[in-house]
């Protein structure tokens, strides 16, 4: 008993790593294809950052500029 525990606890720590090991950086933006500005042109909707991505990429990265630390 004293052995599945542990175990079991790694097994939980490795499924939870294998769910979010795809996730991204962007939890807080929310990027929008703008075909009219540039066929790779991406705009957040959340904080307004642009950027011009390889085509086939999405951004994967907030790229809200950070503030200044007081």
């Amino acid at each position: 008993m004293m052995v599945i525990l542990p175990i079991g606890l790694v097994f939980l720590f490795l499924g939870l790593w294998y769910y979010r090991r795809g996730s991204t950086l962007t939890r807080a933006c929310r990027w929008r294809l703008e075909r009219h500005i540039g066929p790779d042109h991406y705009r957040c909707a959340a904080c307004g950052a642009e950027c011009d991505m390889v085509s086939g990429q999405e951004p994967n990265a907030c790229l809200r500029p950070r503030r200044a630390q007081q």
